[in-house]
């Protein structure tokens, strides 16, 4: 079958999605209602559901006040339970995959649950409903005409009492419909490698020959793909190895550190970025829009959402409220109910609604402060643990401290900044610094592959602060006392150069 044929024809059959999507387009707040109504009959024979008594939930009101809204840790035993082979506990089909992340505070990794109906329904129907839009909005697009290049994280697949664990990407590889990798590239064989370096060795030998028209990952790791892929190639551009390349899709950390960058690697002033929002518990917002920042909700995917405005969470006046009830302009955190049998799951993002007709939205951060600029998903949990392993072994105390990112330019690598006052500093800031930073590493699992042989990230800087630097920027921004303080992480450079401007002395 000719190419145009097989291209006309995938355009034609992703875009009868278009119908389905102007459905909750136009009845948004009924679609998630009678989506609620249905996760509820489904699960209501479940250990959670008979706790709950799903059976006699007939409204959100009956549920929001029956259901508690619950983090990773207070489900961790349910999850343990299911990952060791029992069944029908929070969701009513054979779950047998769980996708394992960072971020927890008792633990280095969690594992989220990922259903059969999640797999098709949610990550899979996000899959084609990105195609779906960006060839509703780009009617000439020769993407299929092509392949895709796909850059997932660590794809090694791991099995424990006949379930399976990995990260989302190698779950959905594994996974993965053949339509799907006809139209992509690297093979799944070699998506699969587990050692890294090799892996990208693999990637640049098979793909430098493909005719690529689009690619797909975290920013962060397919900005050192691209610029191993010029040094390996000796070409100035990735137009000069794929000319036709059209679009970039993208997400799981900011791409604003990295836009110019990419617009560097690829001089071309039509070409496409569209950003996505997913993670290992679902996939939930996609640009529906050429050029813009905003992202559509999608409401039809087995995912139910509550929003917790930020001003009351934490609080005893915090309340969750429905995707009705929701503002343009202020900050939630987000609160799912999904077809994995997550319930009134805190995610610990926090997002901002820019439209609500239909209902877009930016994502603004995380619920508590954090490092998530390369995919690291660094925690205050993480860096005070291992700040309190390298201050015993080496006999120091600190005063304060403040991290932040320090951006990838050209070819350099990112790495993180460190601002500490010393109460007693070490006799060896090096051996601190290393201490410190592998410390990191066994803690959070996610920072260690970006450290992994300096592939994404540069070993840790140390700047030593003066006497009384925190107090002092405390007092010049009027915040001596209460709870202030500066934040220990933060996805920008902002406290960090207004500290080092206030004459820090740069010991290492």
């Amino acid at each position: 079958m000719p190419l145009t044929i097989i291209n006309s024809f995938a355009s034609w059959v992703l875009k009868q999605r278009i119908h389905q999507i102007e459905l909750f387009l136009k009845y948004p707040n009924e679609v998630q209602e009678e989506l609620l109504m249905n996760l509820i009959q489904s699960a209501k024979y479940t250990s959670i559901g008979r706790q709950y008594e799903f059976d006699s939930i007939l409204s959100y009101n009956t549920f929001c006040n029956r259901v508690p809204i619950t983090c990773y840790e207070e489900i961790q035993p349910l999850i343990e339970r299911a990952r060791n082979g029992e069944q029908n506990l929070f969701w009513n089909t054979p779950i047998k995959w769980f996708a394992k992340s960072s971020g927890t505070t008792n633990a280095k990794s969690k594992f989220i649950p990922v259903s059969n109906e999640a797999l098709e329904d949610c990550h899979y129907k996000g899959s084609k409903d990105l195609l779906c839009l960006y060839l509703n909005n780009n009617e000439n697009s020769e993407m299929f005409l092509g392949k895709s290049l796909r850059l997932g994280g660590s794809s090694q697949i791991y099995e424990d009492n006949n379930s399976y664990f990995g990260d989302l990407s190698a779950i959905l590889i594994e996974n993965m419909p053949i339509w799907a990798e006809f139209s992509s590239t690297p093979s799944n064989r070699i998506s699969l490698m587990s050692h890294w370096e090799s892996k990208i060795a693999a990637i640049i030998n098979e793909t430098k020959r493909e005719n690529v028209t689009s690619f797909a990952g975290v920013p962060s790791w397919m900005l050192v793909l691209m610029n191993k892929m010029l040094e390996e190639t000796g070409k100035e551009n990735l137009l000069e190895i794929w000319p036709n390349l059209e679009v970039y899709f993208h997400g799981g950390v900011s791409f604003e550190p990295y836009r110019e960058q990419y617009k560097n690697l690829l001089p071309k002033t039509d070409f496409k970025y569209y950003e996505i929002y997913n993670a290992s518990e679902g996939f939930f917002a996609i640009q529906d829009l050429n050029y813009s920042d905003d992202l559509l909700l999608m409401l039809d995917y087995g995912i139910f959402y509550e929003f917790i405005p930020m001003e009351t969470f934490g609080t005893e006046k915090q309340k969750a409220i429905r995707l009705a009830d929701v503002e343009i302009d202020k900050n939630y955190a987000i609160v799912i109910t999904t077809n994995s049998g997550l319930w009134r799951y805190l995610i610990g993002d926090t997002v901002r609604f820019t439209s609500l007709n239909p209902y877009r939205i930016r994502v603004t951060g995380r619920t508590k402060h954090h490092i998530n600029v390369f995919g690291e998903e660094l925690m205050i949990e993480n860096t005070d643990k291992a700040l309190a392993e390298a201050c015993k072994i080496t006999n120091a105390e600190i005063v304060d401290y403040t991290v932040a990112p320090v951006f990838m330019k050209d070819k350099e690598k990112g790495a993180h900044e460190w601002m500490i006052e010393f109460k007693t500093p070490p006799k060896d800031l090096s051996l601190f610094q290393k201490i410190l930073d592998e410390s990191l590493q066994t803690i959070n699992s996610d920072y260690e592959a970006k450290r992994h042989n300096n592939m994404t990230l540069n070993p840790i800087i140390i700047n030593v602060a003066r006497h009384n630097l925190f107090y002092d920027w405390l007092k010049d921004h009027d915040k001596l006392g209460g709870q202030h303080k500066i934040p220990r992480l933060s996805n920008c450079r902002d406290y960090l150069e207004q500290l080092k401007n206030m004459h820090v002395k740069i010991i290492a």
